[in-house]
């Protein structure tokens, strides 16, 4: 252990760096750091120093971290937490608590859980603040960053994603898939066939984060491939352009029962085994150190069971 240059990294080193990985930005960490951006030179100076590596590069108008910087991200996050726990050992009090928790999900998700989830929230925490982004804007990546807390996600059950060994998925309610199509779809008043089924072009759904849904695989290897000719971020979107030409639309039940957009279109079982399907609630494994954090986790599973019961 070289505790000389140890002694050279002080805490403002680690949250500079923790913070310009949320950001990327000189300007945007000395804002939220409330210092000028010529300390923020400074101190990532000294860092690179230590460190030997240049820990952010710039590549045409944007700062770019490098890879060194990338794999230190989770480890410097957990020791800000560490020490964030050290220095505030008092008991979490939910009633006068007033800091702040960072969702992201799909819009479709937002439907089902964000109402119930914020009534939950406030009425036992009157004072927190709830930032919910849109899983397109902020993904998988911020939980590790700490830019998030949790992300809610409709995923395949048969098939969990392997992204990071950190990541915690536990399932929150599970769900059946249907087809969705216009009421002016030939296949709107009869039973749906799978030679039906794969005879029609479909929407698909693309997420980076996920790997290639079971469901897909399963159709493949049992019957053959569908034909994806248009594909969206979300629910809503899929939706909208079902209802206006004769693709097919694969998504989740109970989404499908409570979505405004879903409404007006006709519902179908599918005509295949498809395994198992549901909303995820995904964390970063350190982040339950906080005992703010594993408040909210309480209240999040607790209106996610609700919803599978009740939806």
């Amino acid at each position: 252990m070289d505790l000389i240059k140890l002694s050279r990294i002080s805490m403002k080193h680690l949250i500079t760096l923790h913070v310009m990985l949320d950001t990327l930005s000189v300007t945007a960490c000395a804002h939220r750091l409330c210092v000028s951006p010529s300390s923020v030179s400074k101190t990532l100076t000294q860092l690179r120093g230590t460190l030997n590596d240049e820990l952010f590069y710039r590549n045409g108008n944007r700062l770019v971290s490098t890879p060194l910087a990338r794999r230190l991200g989770p480890t410097v996050h957990q020791m800000i937490n560490d020490m964030n726990q050290i220095m505030t050992q008092e008991q979490f009090d939910v009633a006068h608590y007033a800091g702040s928790f960072s969702l992201s999900m799909r819009e479709s998700t937002f439907e089902l859980l964000a109402a119930p989830l914020c009534e939950q929230v406030l009425k036992l925490a009157p004072n927190i603040r709830l930032d919910i982004w849109s899983k397109d804007n902020i993904g998988v990546s911020g939980l590790a960053k700490g830019v998030l807390d949790f992300i809610i996600l409709p995923h395949d059950l048969s098939q969990p994603p392997n992204i990071d060994n950190n990541l915690v998925w536990e399932t929150l309610f599970t769900d059946e898939m249907v087809c969705l199509m216009s009421n002016e779809h030939p296949l709107a008043t009869q039973s749906l066939t799978i030679d039906d089924y794969l005879h029609y072009d479909h929407i698909g759904i693309v997420d980076n984060d996920l790997s290639v849904p079971f469901f897909e695989m399963q159709l493949i290897q049992q019957h053959r491939k569908r034909k994806i000719m248009v594909n969206v971020a979300d629910f809503g979107a899929a939706a909208t352009l079902c209802k206006n030409t004769k693709l097919l639309f694969t998504c989740s039940k109970k989404w499908a029962k409570v979505a405004a957009q879903a409404q007006s279109l006709t519902m179908k079982a599918l005509p295949f085994n498809y395994g198992q399907v549901g909303y995820s609630l995904v964390w970063y494994q350190p982040c339950m150190n906080d005992p703010a954090v594993r408040w909210l986790y309480q209240q999040i599973t607790t209106v996610g069971h609700k919803i599978g019961r009740y939806t």
